[in-house]
Order: structure tokens, then C-alpha cells, then sequence
């Protein structure tokens, strides 16, 4: 058996970003916290937490903090339908009363679509929580390879070891721009070399999604200047200022597309980027419940 004073310890700053706040939480002193993880640390001879502001674990830490969650998880079904077991697990990982809480991968674009109806149908059928980790979403996978997380909304069709994998349907994207930028930049159309000086928006260094629209629209491989923006609600309010074109949830700009606020590129070309959902094989009720969720939810609002 683990010992899981100092798991909880370690799951607790990584939770909640510092030693100070983590020995809040579990009713300790700071030092207390800290020789936890310090003595946790020796004992497996690996640095566990990078000392920061906030604290963020290590691959290391990470699978052990994702330890204590998969434990929290069951011995919290457990207490469920064995009340009189709820006490005894004070000293454990699923002690302290706190609600169980599953940590999701989920990109930017499906948390501001159609994830959260998803997460609200799922918490509001009991007490549980969910703890969001924005990755982009050819990249989800990997925190559930590293055992960040339980489950993710990724495009990624090959189960992770130990993880079960459904797919979702499509998220559709649409190339757009504000009127006057493409009077400006396109004044003959969208063509390959209007593409290679228009500027464009891109969310951070692995998005993609504009280079494959023009591949597949064009045939060409895109290079051109590039605003940054790291928020999808930030791409629209960006293609409707005029800053640039950008690749854009059709869900998220279908009322500026109507109004005429935005226009449509390429003859109105869209991107279908088919998403997966992956989980853990835990076994438990809570993760079938919230893969029953997003299910529902996906099928509802993507493309089949």
C-alpha cells in the first residue's frame, strides 16, 4: 500500500499552485507540506514539483498526481455505495470530504463551442467537479499518454494504452475576414499570392489549421505575416477589426457571417477537423456518466 499523505501533499500543490495554499487546504503547516514532497522526492530519487510561481509537476509528478485523482475517484464511488466505509478513508487519497474531481484535456475551440453544455449536464447529476487543461487538440493525447489527465477531446483516433477512444463527429472551421481587409487584400480574389502577404492570425505554434485550409483550398504551402492571438474569442473580435484572416469555428462566427460583419474565403471552403474522445478504463460510474455527457452533447453540435 502507498503511502498517501504525501501523494495527497504532492497532488495538492500541483492543485493548487503553491505550498502556502496546499497546506491550507489540508489543514497542515507549509514545512509539513514541503517535507512531504521533499521526503516523496528522495524516496523516488526524481524531482517532483518545479519550484515556481505557480508550482507545475513534472512528468513524474504529473502521473503520480493523476494517481491520486484515479484513486480519489473510486474510493468515492466506494463511500457512495458503502457509507459506513466513508470515515475510514480519512487518511487516504479519497479522504477529507472533498468532492472527486477529473481532469479533462479539451483544446480552446470545443471549450468555447460545445464542451461546456457538456460538463454542465455532467456535474449537475451529482457532486463532482472537473479540473479543464487547455491543450490544442492534436496534442490532447499526449496528457493522457504522461497520465495528466483522465480523458481528452482529441483528434487522435488511436486509443492511448489504457484508455478507451470514441469519435465525436467534426468540429467545422471556416476561413473568414472583415469586408475591408478583403478589399484591401484580396481585391482580385483569394489567390496564392494574396494569401502569401495577408496577414494572418494563428492561435500559438502548433496551430495548423490555416496552412492545411490553404493547402487543401490552394494547393500551397502558406507563409505569411502572422498575429498571434491565444483565445478563440480573441480570433473573432480579431477578423472583425480587420487584423486579419483566421480559421474560425463556424459556431462562433455563423451570427458576423449573416450580418455581414465577416465574409467567407475561398468560396466559402470549410475545414472539418474530426474529434475523438478518449478515457481512462477505470471502471467507474462517474466517468461513464461524463463520457455519456459528451456524447450526447458532441452529437448534438458537431458535424457528422
Amino acid at each position: 500500500m502507498q503511502d498517501y499523505a504525501p501523494l495527497e501533499a504532492l497532488a495538492a500543490v500541483i492543485r493548487e499552485g503553491s505550498f502556502e495554499r496546499a497546506a491550507a487546504t489540508l489543514h497542515v503547516t507549509p514545512s509539513a507540506v514541503s517535507q512531504r514532497v521533499r521526503a516523496l522526492e528522495d524516496r523516488l530519487g526524481a524531482v517532483l514539483v518545479r519550484r515556481g510561481q505557480p508550482c507545475v509537476a513534472t512528468p513524474i509528478g504529473a502521473r503520480l498526481c493523476a494517481h491520486v485523482e484515479q484513486v480519489r475517484l473510486l474510493e468515492g464511488e466506494l463511500a457512495d455505495a458503502l457509507p459506513e466505509l466513508a470515515g475510514a478513508s480519512a487518511g487516504t487519497a479519497g479522504g477529507g470530504g472533498r468532492a472527486p474531481s477529473i481532469r479533462i484535456a479539451v483544446n480552446a475551440d470545443s471549450l468555447a463551442t460545445w464542451f461546456l453544455p457538456a460538463v454542465a449536464a455532467f456535474c449537475a447529476t451529482g457532486q463532482v467537479l472537473v479540473d479543464l487543461a487547455l491543450a490544442g487538440e492534436d496534442w490532447t493525447a499526449e496528457r493522457l499518454r504522461i497520465g495528466d489527465v483522465l480523458a481528452a477531446v482529441t483528434t487522435d483516433v488511436q486509443p492511448v494504452q489504457g484508455c478507451r477512444t470514441l469519435p465525436l463527429g467534426a468540429l467545422r472551421y471556416v476561413a473568414t475576414a472583415a469586408p475591408a481587409f478583403v478589399a484591401r487584400w484580396f481585391p482580385a480574389g483569394v489567390t496564392p499570392e494574396a494569401l502569401a502577404a495577408a496577414p494572418v492570425l494563428r492561435f500559438d505554434r502548433n496551430d495548423l489549421l490555416q496552412a492545411r485550409w490553404a493547402a487543401m483550398t490552394f494547393d500551397v504551402k502558406l507563409a505569411a505575416p502572422t498575429h498571434w492571438l491565444p483565445s478563440p474569442h480573441a480570433f473573432v473580435d480579431g477578423a472583425v477589426a480587420g487584423l486579419g484572416w483566421a480559421m474560425n469555428p463556424l459556431a462562433l462566427v455563423r451570427g458576423h457571417l449573416e450580418a455581414g460583419r465577416l465574409l467567407a474565403l475561398g468560396s466559402g471552403a470549410v475545414l472539418d477537423v474530426p474529434l475523438h474522445w478518449q478515457y481512462a478504463r477505470l471502471g467507474t460510474t462517474l466517468l461513464e456518466r461524463l463520457t455519456h455527457a459528451v456524447v450526447a452533447v458532441a452529437r448534438q453540435s458537431l458535424v457528422a
